[in-house]
């Protein structure tokens, strides 16, 4: 997926109220360094960071701007866990890997917060978000995923059965929920932001603009540019949807698929107390499921639906519109402000692909909508390798990851036909 010279941040809310940034300047020359991170979104600054603070030379390539991808446009929500969540990789992949990945399934929040107190970032922290059933068969399904969730250490959870779930939205389309007291909501781009000026002020190097031409293997690795070259003895490749087919080794386990988000018009203090009293972020329990909260300036932010292979529909606001309003009637003359959509990256068991290639080069990538929390985590567990504790990164390493079927021809149709078979489920309540 190429990127356009000289891109810029889309015209989506967050941009419009990014905190001040300055404009890093493309790299020129050919330079050398002990680490070079490749994507400036969570995932890599998030890895950046933590080598930084190991004492590591670090230099960032951006093919943009920070935070240009999913980073700096998703829905803003700190969701616990995996899209996969820990019933289903022991089912698949034992009692063992599931240990392993349960216990890091909730450090990734863990990590945010400690950045966004220790670096002091100002990106419009609050707390708490919930899972809103759509029928009987998804309550159901909450139940259990409390007591699974409480298994691997998540006590913070509340189950809304029936009409109690009004206390936190006010709408009819629900038949209960839970709440994750845990979670919570923030403004990604100002986050992503903070973490780069935090990584630069330990001394890290960023260049924008800088998108990578070629890779070239071998006992230090350089990374050809338009303007020069970085030669390292480390690389980590963190484009994840934004790859530009530099590395087609990684692109055939996983697949761009686009979402949207609106953005209303500020409203009222008290209407926004009565659609979610306690300021909450929500997500449905459908396949295809919508997403939403209110920003600081008490807008609402409203998202979903999945395009696969990353187009973008024509009119975003007419694809979500009706969407918030089969929520929240009570908006039907709410302006909206504000429409845009992002890629992110899915694989076909919907877990995260964290590997190396040719013992060097280390990838993590396709958390397959999960990745607000899970690239913090990931960032992590590459400065664990890297400084020779591999035991975490190789937990999920050891994953296997098949590719979809149909390759590049018809991953795209048959997963869009296999999306249907479940959005139709959902509608029947099956």
């Amino acid at each position: 997926m190429s990127i356009q010279a000289n891109a810029e941040h889309v015209a989506s809310y967050y941009a419009a109220t990014a905190n001040p940034a300055p404009e890093r300047p493309a790299l020129v020359g050919d330079i050398e360094c002990e680490v070079c991170v490749v994507g400036a979104g969570f995932t890599g600054i998030s890895a950046a960071l933590h080598l930084a603070e190991q004492g590591l030379e670090v230099v960032v390539l951006e093919a943009a701007r920070v935070g240009f991808g999913a980073s700096g446009r998703n829905g803003g929500q700190i969701v616990n866990s995996y899209s996969r969540d820990m019933d289903v990789i022991e089912a698949r992949y034992g009692a063992d890997t599931a240990r392993a990945l349960g216990d890091m399934a909730f450090e990734g929040n863990r990590i945010i917060r400690d950045r966004i107190a220790g670096y002091e970032i100002a990106c419009d922290l609050k707390q708490g978000n919930l899972f809103a059933a759509c029928n009987r068969k998804q309550l159901d399904g909450l139940r259990e995923h409390k007591a699974l969730w409480e298994r691997y250490g998540n006590r913070q959870l509340e189950l809304l059965e029936g009409e109690a779930y009004r206390r936190e939205i006010d709408s009819e389309r629900y038949v209960g929920a839970l709440v994750d007291h845990s979670g919570g909501h923030l403004h990604p781009l100002n986050l992503v932001l903070g973490e780069a000026a935090a990584f630069e002020s330990l001394g890290g190097t960023i260049h924008e603009q800088t998108p990578v031409l070629e890779v070239r293997h071998g006992e230090s690795v350089t990374l050809r540019t338009s303007g020069g070259s970085v030669t390292a003895r480390r690389v980590v490749m963190a484009g994840n949807a934004y790859l530009q087919g530099i590395l087609p080794e990684l692109e055939g386990k996983s697949m761009p698929c686009g979402t949207q988000i609106i953005t209303t018009e500020p409203l009222p203090e008290a209407q926004r107390r009565e659609l979610i009293p306690h300021d909450m972020a929500v997500e449905d329990c459908n396949y295809l499921l919508d997403y939403y909260r209110f920003t600081a300036d008490g807008r609402l932010l409203y998202g979903g639906g999945v395009n696969y292979g990353g187009q973008d529909p024509a009119d975003i606001a007419a694809v979500i519109r009706p969407k918030m309003l089969k929520t929240f009637p009570q908006l039907a003359d709410a302006r909206i402000d504000y429409a845009w959509s992002g890629n992110f990256l899915m694989t076909l068991n919907r877990l995260p692909q964290f590997g190396r290639l040719n013992d060097n080069v280390y990838y993590a990538q396709g958390y397959s909508g999960h990745g607000v929390t899970c690239s913090h985590l990931a960032g992590k567990l590459i400065a664990e390798v890297m400084r020779g504790e591999g035991e975490r990164f190789e937990a999920f390493a050891d994953l296997p990851h098949l590719p979809f079927p149909g390759g590049r021809l018809l991953r795209v149709p048959l997963s869009a036909l296999g999306a249907w078979y479940y959005a139709t489920r959902d509608r029947l309540g099956w």
